[in-house]
C-alpha cells in the first residue's frame, strides 16, 4: 500500500506531464513498473458493486435537477431504447463506479465518456478526414484506466445488443484494449513532437487498419468514411433551414428544434438580437486571431434550441445561423452548455472558472486537430449563469451505425478507438510510465475484458432499474422522440 500511495502522490497535483519533465526515461519506466507491482493487472478484472453503491436512478435524478425540465423525459426516453443507449446516458453512474476501482495512479487528460459512439470521423482544417474522439463534455484530469474501461465496456454492451457471440465480444474488447496498449508503448519510444503530430488520417489509414476497411466485411465503417464529407454546413443548412422569401430561418420542429422567438415570447426581438450580438462578440475573444478574422466575415441571422445526443439531453443546446457577408454562404454553429464533468466529484475540481473553457482546453489537448471555430462563452440568462462552448454544427462529420456493425466492423472500430485514445492520453500523460505499466504481454487486455463482461451485467441491472422507475411513474420518459 505504501508503494501505491507513493506512486499516486507523485502523479497527482500538478500538470499531467509534470513527472515526465523532471524524471529520466529510465526513472519513468521504473515508476510504471512500480505502479504495476502495486496494482497488478488482475486488480482491473474485478467488478463487484460496493455494498454502499449509489442507486443509478438517484444519480440520474440529481443530474436532472440542473437541466431543462421539459427535456428531461426525452433524455430518459432515449436511454430506454436499449441497454447500449442507457449506457451512453449513464456516464455519471459509471464514473461513481470507476472511482471505487483500483487504478495505477498515473493521470492524463481523460475524455470522461469514452464510449465507442463518442469517436468518429471529421474534417481537419487542412481538409483531411481524421478519426478522433469527438465528445469532451466530461473531460477532466483523471486516471487513464477509466477511459479504457468505459470504452471496453461499451464494446461489450454494444456487442450484446447486436447479439454477437460471447467469444466474438471478448475478442473485440481485447483487440481494442490491445490496440491501446501497443500504441501507448510505440508512442513511449518516440519524441513528444512525433506524438503531437500523430493522427489517424482516413485518407491514408495506418497499415494495420487499412486492410480491415472493406465494403463487405466492415460496411458500417466503410459507409461512415464514404459519407463523412457530405455532412457539412451546407448539408446541415439544407436540412435545418428554409427560405422565408427574405433571409433564411431555422425550421421549427418542436420539441427537438425550436426557434428562439417561439421560446421567448412577449419580448422585443431587437432586445434578443442585441443580447446575442454581445454574446457573439465575447465568444470571438476566445478564438485565435486568424479564426477571429475569419469569423468576422459572417453576420448573425437566426438562433434555435436543438436537442442533441443522449447523455446531454436537457442541457442547453442551440444552433446559430450565420451568413457570409458577401456570398451569403451559410455557417451553422452549435452553442452547447457545459456543466461540471461527471469525473469532478471523484477526482479534483476543474482549474477553469468556465466549464466551456474546460471543454475547449481538454478537446485541444486530446484531439490531433480541432474545429477552427471552437471557443467558449458565459451567459447570464433566465436560468442563471451558464457556461457554453461553441463549435461548428457539422464539418465533414461521420459516425458508424453501431446497430448495423458486423463483428469485423466493430472490431475495426474498437481498434481505431484504442489507437486514438492512447494517442490522446500520450499527449498529456506520462506515456513512458503508462507504457511500462502496460507491459509487453496481453495481461492487461485480458483483465479489462473480464471487467467489461462483469460491468455489462451491471449495466443490464441498471437498465432494469431505469425501466422500473419509469413504469412506477418515478421518472417521466418520452419514447416517441
Amino acid at each position: 500500500m505504501a508503494v501505491r500511495e507513493e506512486v499516486i502522490s507523485s502523479a497527482v497535483g500538478g500538470a499531467p506531464t509534470s513527472a515526465a519533465t523532471t524524471e529520466s526515461t529510465k526513472e519513468r519506466a521504473a515508476r510504471g513498473k512500480a505502479a504495476r507491482a502495486a496494482v497488478p493487472f488482475e486488480a482491473h478484472a474485478v467488478w463487484v458493486p460496493p455494498v454502499d453503491r449509489r442507486n443509478p436512478v438517484d444519480l440520474l435524478e440529481e443530474q436532472s435537477r440542473n437541466r431543462i425540465p421539459d427535456l428531461v423525459p426525452i433524455r430518459h426516453g432515449r436511454m430506454l431504447v436499449s441497454e447500449f443507449t442507457y449506457y451512453r446516458g449513464a456516464a455519471l453512474p459509471m464514473a461513481a463506479d470507476l472511482a471505487t476501482t483500483p487504478d495505477s495512479g498515473l493521470r492524463v487528460q481523460a475524455c470522461g465518456d469514452a464510449h465507442l459512439s463518442n469517436f468518429g470521423i471529421f474534417g481537419s482544417p487542412e481538409r483531411h478526414l481524421v478519426f478522433d474522439v469527438n465528445d469532451f463534455d466530461e473531460t477532466a484530469h483523471g486516471p487513464w484506466e477509466w477511459d479504457v474501461k468505459r470504452l471496453a465496456a461499451s464494446l461489450e454492451v454494444a456487442g450484446r445488443d447486436n447479439d454477437y457471440r460471447r467469444k466474438d465480444r471478448t475478442s473485440i474488447v481485447r483487440q481494442a484494449v490491445g490496440s491501446y496498449r501497443e500504441t501507448m508503448r510505440e508512442l513511449s519510444r518516440v519524441s513528444m513532437l512525433e506524438v503531437w503530430y500523430s493522427h489517424l488520417d482516413m485518407d491514408a489509414l495506418l497499415p494495420q487498419f487499412q486492410a480491415a476497411l472493406d465494403s463487405q466485411l466492415t460496411p458500417s465503417v466503410w459507409h461512415a468514411v464514404a459519407k463523412a464529407r457530405a455532412h457539412d454546413s451546407m448539408e446541415a443548412y439544407d436540412k435545418l433551414c428554409h427560405d422565408t422569401g427574405g433571409e433564411p430561418r431555422i425550421l421549427s420542429d418542436p420539441p427537438l428544434l425550436i426557434p428562439v422567438e417561439e421560446l421567448v415570447t412577449g419580448v422585443d426581438p431587437t432586445i434578443i438580437a442585441d443580447a446575442l450580438q454581445g454574446i457573439i462578440r465575447s465568444y470571438t475573444r476566445s478564438l485565435e486571431t486568424d479564426r477571429r478574422c475569419l469569423f468576422e466575415q459572417y453576420r448573425f441571422v437566426h438562433l434555435a434550441r436543438k436537442v442533441v445526443g443522449v447523455g446531454s439531453v436537457g442541457t442547453d443546446s442551440w444552433i446559430a445561423l450565420f451568413l457570409e457577408r458577401d456570398r451569403q454562404s451559410p455557417l451553422l454553429l452549435q452553442i452547447k452548455e457545459a456543466q461540471a464533468s461527471v469525473l469532478e466529484e471523484f477526482t479534483a475540481k476543474s482549474p477553469f472558472a468556465n466549464h466551456g473553457q474546460r471543454v475547449v482546453a481538454g478537446q485541444r489537448l486530446m484531439q490531433a486537430t480541432s474545429d477552427i471555430f471552437l471557443g467558449w462563452e458565459r451567459f447570464d440568462g433566465h436560468r442563471g449563469v451558464r457556461d457554453y462552448y461553441i463549435r461548428q454544427l457539422r464539418d465533414w462529420k461521420g459516425s458508424a451505425d453501431i446497430n448495423g456493425m458486423t463483428v469485423a466492423g466493430m472490431a475495426l472500430w474498437g481498434r481505431m478507438c484504442g489507437w486514438t485514445l492512447a494517442r490522446a492520453h500520450a499527449r498529456s500523460g506520462d506515456r513512458v510510465a503508462i507504457g511500462s505499466y502496460l507491459g509487453k504481454t496481453d495481461g492487461f487486455e485480458r483483465a479489462v475484458a473480464e471487467f467489461a463482461d462483469a460491468y455489462a451485467d451491471q449495466n443490464e441491472r441498471d437498465y432494469g432499474l431505469l425501466q422500473d422507475a419509469v413504469r412506477a411513474g418515478r421518472l417521466g420518459a418520452e419514447t416517441s422522440l
